[in-house]
């Protein structure tokens, strides 16, 4: 380093923005500036398109982060573009690609896309496997970033690399050039066998986050890491609260693990920091980047060698979103059908402030299957005289609920049909996959009466589940409800506006049980919180609990429930879940595709859910949503909120 130009000089040139782990720098050390690019959770989004609602989804994409990720990069050339996982599946693009996979060998368009962005390194999530082991094996076969994954392991080898190292040589701030090995190491939720236990079939072993990283990542740094970047596919959990072995939020815990400098977090699909940047959790710099492409983590780290190495002088972290402040009522959305346009209780179409514009390489690399799908999409299979809309599923029963449960009963029926279990009572439990919540004042399902065309059946359950049935006593049935009631708060009596719903409680765990009819006492606490513990054991808010016929249905009772592989498996810890011993049929066929077939039947809707709440006078709650101009009986809209989202009270 020349003499004249003292550590401290450059480090006025050059300020950091928000001082983290600091060592104080001797005169005349070299600060090395490196920047991390993240992306999170993508799901196979590389366009800015909602193919379910065939219309563009402008808050969403590769395609735009793509943009803000060229802009980092021209601020700071000294970068590294890495991804946390989950980026194979999650998207009907996604899901039509998989379709054709085994007739058109190809890449996949999305290894086809980070490749041309460049990505120096990924790590693999929970639904990298949702197709199999051979499908992601061939998926990996092109892209030309390496894999990492510390924690997932085959039978008798490694999928994998449990780590990577990344050599670089890069200028420090007085212009002076250092070799750096950056350490690249990933993570995923143990919870993946269990989830993905229908298409991994014994084959996968995940084991505790922190236990391997405890392993790994000292052979990390004795192999020659200079520094350590943990790509962890796990929520970050409250200060509070400690890790559970196998836990799938533990990314609080794995920064504090000593060698680790940096931490990507994801699978949660929240965002890490919040606005105005942060200095990161246990005193280590993170980012978790939203989902779907919604934001790019940008990690700025000051490097001086230390005595044993390099270290971090400072740090900064922040979320660039590739779209601001949403407004409401702009008129329609382009490429929205013209029937839809047309069709009463229309939502009001959200306008994004874009901040980035679709990057025309990737928006061509899927021209093609975009035009495919679009078309396949638009085959009509029936009608609907009815409003099917998930937007207040949280407070009434759902026509669109009630349709997927019909379809899953029936497909049940049939296969039981000649059975033992022909005579037990059939249920079906649905959950609302589209919301709200983090997903935004769009992520509902939301189709007018009108034709009932292919993406319809693909909008009313988004994820590739397969059907599963369950024997269950009606005690596990009434847990089961008990279970999905807690996304409620309590309810003081006589209070008024009262929040009614945990924000933390994902929509998918609302699982709804139709075929039976009961009230919800909110008067009573929770019985589990939002990950699924139970928390108050004596609460019971489900009440006057009975089959649809009016019979009670009673603790030692056995019923029949339809469900899906996710839940069937433990999926969120519902009663009864997890045991081999209770499932009685188990299916080929996705979901999506029994309620498609269901629809050209004509068979129609004949099983419900017939839930409300126990009257409670004087009492009234409050929630968000989409505006709407038909309401649920005592409900009434308060006002915009924040994102588009409208404030509505409900009197109890």
């Amino acid at each position: 380093m020349p003499a004249d130009c003292p550590n401290l000089t450059c480090r006025a040139a050059h300020p950091p923005s928000d001082a983290g782990r600091e060592v104080e720098p001797e005169a005349g050390q070299a600060v090395v500036r490196l920047r991390l690019l993240a992306t999170t959770d993508l799901h196979a989004h590389i366009l800015p398109w909602d193919h379910h609602t065939d219309r563009p989804a402008e808050a969403r994409g590769l395609a735009r982060v793509a943009r803000l990720i060229d802009v980092a990069r021209a601020e700071a050339p000294q970068s590294l573009l890495l991804d946390n996982g989950d980026f194979l599946h999650g998207s009907a693009l996604g899901d039509h690609w998989a379709s054709i996979a085994p007739r058109r060998r190809r890449p996949h368009p999305m290894i086809v896309a980070m490749n041309r962005l460049g990505y120096d390194a990924a790590t693999l999530g929970n639904h990298e496997f949702s197709r199999g082991i051979g499908f992601l094996c061939a998926a990996l076969e092109g892209a030309r970033f390496p894999l990492v994954s510390a924690n997932a392991h085959l039978k008798r080898r490694r999928l994998v690399a449990p780590w990577v190292l990344l050599p670089r040589r890069w200028r420090d701030t007085c212009g002076q050039e250092h070799p750096l090995s950056i350490g690249i190491i990933g993570f995923l939720p143990p919870l993946t066998t269990v989830w993905e236990r229908g298409v991994l079939r014994g084959g996968l072993t995940v084991e505790d986050i922190l236990t391997a990283a405890r392993r790994e990542v000292p052979r990390l740094r004795a192999a020659g890491a200079d520094l350590v970047i943990a790509l962890s596919h796990s929520g970050i959990e409250p200060e509070h609260r400690a890790p559970a072995p196998g836990g799938e939020s533990v990314s609080r815990a794995l920064a504090a693990v000593s060698g680790i400098d940096a931490i990507i977090a994801g699978h949660t699909h929240e965002t890490f920091p919040k606005a105005g940047g942060g200095i990161g959790i246990a005193g280590k710099p993170a980012v978790m980047p939203g989902f779907f492409g919604s934001h790019l983590g940008v990690v700025d780290l000051d490097l001086i060698r230390a005595e044993r190495g390099w270290r971090v002088l400072s740090h900064r972290a922040e979320l660039r979103g590739i779209a601001g402040p949403v407004t409401t009522g702009a008129g329609a959305a382009a490429g929205h059908s013209s029937s839809d346009r047309s069709a009463p209780d229309q939502p009001a179409p959200v306008a994004p402030n874009l901040l980035a514009t679709a990057h025309d390489d990737l928006v061509a690399l899927t021209a093609t299957d975009h035009a495919v799908l679009t078309q396949r999409n638009a085959e009509v299979m029936g009608r609907t005289a009815v409003l099917l809309s998930t937007r207040f599923a949280f407070v009434a029963p759902s026509e669109a609920l009630a349709l997927i449960a019909s379809a899953k009963a029936a497909r049940l029926r049939a296969a039981l049909a000649d059975g033992p279990l022909a005579d037990l009572p059939l249920l079906a439990a649905v959950a609302p996959f589209k919301c709200g919540g983090r997903g935004g004042v769009e992520n509902y399902t939301h189709i007018p009466p009108g034709p009932l065309t292919l993406r319809h059946a693909a909008d009313l359950c988004i994820h590739p589940n397969m059907l599963v049935g369950l024997r269950l006593t009606g005690a596990q049935v009434a847990l089961w409800l008990e279970r999905s009631v807690s996304l409620f708060r309590q309810i003081m009596p006589g209070g008024r506006d009262q929040p009614l719903i945990d924000a933390e409680f994902p929509s998918s765990h609302f699982d709804m049980v139709h075929g039976l009819r009961y009230r919800v006492d909110l008067s009573q606490p929770p019985r589990f919180d939002a990950t699924g513990r139970e928390v108050n054991p004596e609460a019971q808010r489900i009440r006057d609990l009975t089959l649809a016929s009016g019979v009670p249905l009673g603790p030692k009772d056995r019923v029949v429930l339809a469900t899906h592989n996710y839940r069937a498996s433990g999926g969120a810890g519902f009663a009864g879940t997890g045991q081999r011993a209770n499932v009685v049929f188990t299916g080929k066929e996705r979901v999506r595709d029994l309620i498609a077939d269901h629809i050209r039947s004509g068979q129609g809707t004949h099983l419900r859910a017939g839930w409300s709440f126990v009257p409670m006078p004087g009492a009234s709650v409050i929630f968000s949503g989409a505006a709407s101009e038909m309401l649920p009986q005592a409900v009434e809209p308060l006002g915009p909120e924040p994102e588009g989202f409208m404030r509505f009270r409900l009197t109890l």
